[in-house]
């Protein structure tokens, strides 16, 4: 046996902390390797919503998860200046360094942390100031360069790209013969009409068949989508953040809202269209090969407008 050489033995891992939703994390990816880089050699974790965190490993250079709602969080804010509990001195005191993107305006918060870590801790603004991008203000923060152009591609495993041509083989699809639709999003404001998404298919059904993927949020879409009686329409739900990253990645392309599962889809390698409303593309579009239509209000964009975009995409996409 080859014994490990004392130096690398003793490398604690480095922890960065960040609240966000899934686009947001998306967007922290060039970050997240900007520390890898920093601490060569050195594992990098995440804490995070607990779906994030399993998602993270390996696919965003991740190598172990924790969920934020862990117990040694709350005892940080419980602190409120006195001591710190044990366990989370434990907890966070293991790690070489903490970059926290996660209550930076709470003071006490703050303390607390950098008491667990005994001065190892760094705090960052979780909604960065300035122009631009978000994925550059990230970097910025931390005060890396912006390269150009931001890259936001995760890996994926090949165990998530054979769940994704199981579950297309149970459809009657083929990888590079649909595309992928994503009628959801974190808020209302930002959802193009789901009729419009219905009439969408209805005039692409001749070039491609149309495969709908719905978040918990969008279950009350699927009678709409049944009623419509396209025969070249599959819908789906309840699948994890893996198997819609493979999903998009063996598409032709991808069509979506302003959302998280839009980034993931660009993040993926597919090629794609967003549709903007209210918020600003110039800070929030998904990086990568995707086209971007903003239209206020969002119900003035037509289908043929769209239609015709994603006839580009599709013609010139090749799947995987």
């Amino acid at each position: 046996m080859i014994a490990m050489p004392l130096s690398a033995a003793i490398k604690r891992p480095v922890l960065v902390i960040f609240p966000g939703a899934l686009g947001d994390l998306i967007c922290l990816v060039p970050t997240l390797r900007a520390i890898a880089r920093r601490h060569p050699g050195v594992a990098l974790e995440l804490m995070a919503r607990a779906e994030l965190a399993r998602f993270a490993i390996g696919r965003l250079g991740i190598t172990h998860g924790h969920s934020i709602d862990r117990r040694e969080v709350a005892q940080l804010f419980a602190a409120r200046g006195g001591p710190v509990a044990e366990e989370a001195r434990t907890f966070f005191g293991s790690f070489a360094q903490v970059y926290s993107f996660f209550a930076a305006d709470d003071a006490h918060f703050r303390a607390a942390l950098d008491a667990a870590t005994e001065g190892r801790a760094n705090c960052f603004s979780f909604r960065p100031p300035g122009a631009g991008h978000v994925a550059a203000g990230y970097l910025r923060e931390i005060g890396e360069d912006v390269a150009d152009p931001l890259d936001c591609s995760i890996e994926l495993y090949r165990e998530d790209l054979d769940l994704a041509e199981d579950r297309l083989a149970s459809l009657g699809l083929e990888a590079g013969r649909y595309m992928i639709m994503l009628p959801g999003s974190g808020s209302p404001a930002k959802n193009w009409p789901a009729e419009n998404f219905v009439a969408l298919a209805k005039t692409l059904t001749s070039r491609i068949r149309s495969l709908v993927i719905l978040g918990p949020a969008e279950s009350t879409l699927e009678p709409l989508l049944a009623a419509s009686g396209l025969p070249t329409v599959s819908t789906v739900s309840g699948v994890d953040l893996a198997e819609v990253a493979a999903l998009a990645r063996l598409s032709r392309g991808f069509v979506g809202n302003d959302s998280g599962v839009s980034h993931l889809a660009a993040s993926s390698g597919a090629t794609g269209l967003a549709i903007f409303g209210p918020t600003d593309p110039a800070r929030w579009r998904p990086l990568g090969p995707t086209t971007i239509i903003r239209r206020e209000p969002l119900n003035t964009l037509t289908p043929d407008e769209v239609a015709g975009a994603m006839s580009e995409i599709i013609g010139r996409g090749s799947g995987a």
